[in-house]
């Protein structure tokens, strides 16, 4: 019992500085003046060598080996294997280098932040190629059966290697492609004229937190904040963090970016209480926390019946014009099919698409097949190829993202993976509710309910695709997207 409750108490210490670390990240990207952010980024680091120490420690690898298999099914023993395995792979990196790769992601951050706004790949370049060189080490440390790129998405989707990615995106795409184009060539168009206008953000900042409320987001255990790329963040169970970003003249980045905040927030607020200060007090991997974002923001917030339920308290805070826009044409025409050039602002059906251009890019990158200075002209021919369009500079093409500033390789196939599980997801909660209903009455509690109940509660207490075979009774199955897609814009452009 004694070495059980040391255990626990280095688990505390090492959420501690976690959760200080959360904070200050949070800080960087949205209050901190861009003066302090080198001393951050070092404190940061600090405090991250510190994480590193308490994860490899002796004292640690003496308590896993004693402990294991001493509490079979319960929260210690699941909070063993984490453990375990944080120090297997933790230890492979030499701590020096932890630190200083650490400190680099987060000057990277603010790097990032200056070249977006100035589309100066340029100034960043440095960064990104030093980036790419730690994580190909990293790749090696970790070890890899088939390609180096596996170790890395292993840290964001376990289970998930380069062959099932290319075994799933290829029909994906092509699925996807078809039905682009009969959108293309339909006969009947939604009219996005009518959603533009000068709408402050405000007055969405007053819509988007209703929503968020309706949703039964814990404005108690979190707060909504603006920033330059939107993110959501669990410092702990009671205080989960949401931002978004704004655009006066298109409201539906806001809105639509909030709601999908929301749905990462919503996962990491309903977390079972008995799992905090372990390492399995957070969702069980990047692609189950994007379909929960993904299920909020495509499959409740852009359905018909959302908007049924809606759009008089929409019109409440929007542009005057709004109220003699018909509730059926707003529909269509927040759900058009346009290639767009911004993955975060992407309509459903082309989102899959900007992912599937990122992870090719990353996989070469990691590979060495390509290299970091010619990253702006692979990205604008794969915009072209995949989507038919090519930035007009790298401010909204290669720069546009902030994943790669902060290190995050390996992480971008999670979004097409959480969209494919969100539409399996979909299938098994109308199996048992009427979802449509549900939407349509404003009865928000009973879908976060369910999902609760089936997905967030358990936190990393099960596997990704665990969660996914114990909900659906399947394993990942594209085909529940590609149907769900098909159907919508069927329906909508009449082809």
């Amino acid at each position: 019992m004694k070495e059980q409750e040391r255990y626990m108490d280095l688990l505390k210490e090492q959420m501690a500085y976690k959760e200080a670390i959360g904070l200050m990240a949070w800080d960087m990207r949205t209050k901190a003046p861009i003066k302090g952010m080198d001393n951050r980024a070092e404190v940061i680091g600090v405090l991250s060598q510190k994480v590193h120490q308490l994860q490899t420690s002796e004292e640690m690898k003496h308590l896993i080996e004693s402990l294991k298999g001493r509490f079979p099914d319960s929260v210690t023993e699941k909070a063993l294997l984490e453990s375990e395995e944080d120090f297997e792979r933790t230890s492979k990196i030499p701590i020096e280098e932890y630190r200083d790769y650490v400190t680099l992601q987060s000057k990277a951050e603010a790097v990032w932040g200056k070249a977006k706004d100035e589309s100066d790949f340029a100034s960043f370049q440095p960064y990104l190629e030093k980036l790419v060189e730690y994580n190909q080490t990293f790749a090696e440390y970790w070890g890899y059966k088939n390609h180096p790129y596996d170790a890395l998405l292993h840290n964001y989707e376990p289970g998930i290697t380069v062959k099932k990615l290319d075994q799933v995106f290829p029909d994906l795409k092509a699925a996807l492609t078809e039905l682009l184009n009969k959108i293309k060539k339909a006969d009947e168009q939604p009219d996005p004229s009518i959603l533009r206008g000068h709408f402050p953000k405000e007055q969405q900042a007053k819509f988007s937190k209703e929503i968020l409320a309706r949703m039964g987001y814990d404005f108690e255990a979190g707060r909504l904040d603006e920033t330059v790329h939107p993110f959501a963040i669990g410092l702990n169970v009671n205080d989960v963090r949401v931002t978004t970003k704004y655009d006066e003249e298109d409201f539906r980045t806001a809105v639509f970016g909030t709601i999908h905040e929301g749905g990462h927030a919503l996962y990491e607020q309903n977390i079972s209480p008995e799992l905090s200060f372990t390492p399995l007090a957070t969702g069980t991997s990047m692609g189950i926390h994007e379909s929960q974002s993904l299920f909020w923001e495509n499959f409740v917030a852009r359905s018909e019946s959302f908007w049924q339920n809606h759009y008089h308290l929409f019109q409440k805070y929007a542009p005057a014009h709004f109220k003699d826009v018909p509730l059926t044409d707003f529909f269509k025409a927040v759900n058009e099919v346009k290639p767009s050039y911004i993955r975060i602002e992407a309509d459903e059906l082309t989102y899959c698409l900007h992912i599937m251009i990122r992870y090719e890019l990353e996989k070469a990158l990691i590979s060495g097949e390509i290299k970091v200075k010619d990253l702006p002209l692979l990205w604008n021919e794969k915009m072209r190829d995949y989507l038919g369009i090519t930035p007009r500079n790298d401010a909204e093409g290669v720069l546009q993202d902030i994943h790669w500033a902060g290190g995050d390789f390996g992480y971008f196939p999670s979004y097409a993976l959480g969209y494919m599980y969100a539409a399996q997801f979909n299938a098994s909660i109308r199996k048992e509710l009427d979802v449509d209903r549900i939407i349509q009455a404003g009865e928000f509690n009973r879908i976060k309910q369910w999902l609760a109940s089936n997905i967030h509660r358990y936190g990393k207490m099960k596997k990704p695709l665990e969660i996914l075979e114990d909900v659906t009774k399947e394993r990942l199955n594209p085909k529940y997207l590609v149907d769900y897609l098909s159907q919508k814009y069927q329906h909508i452009y009449k082809f």
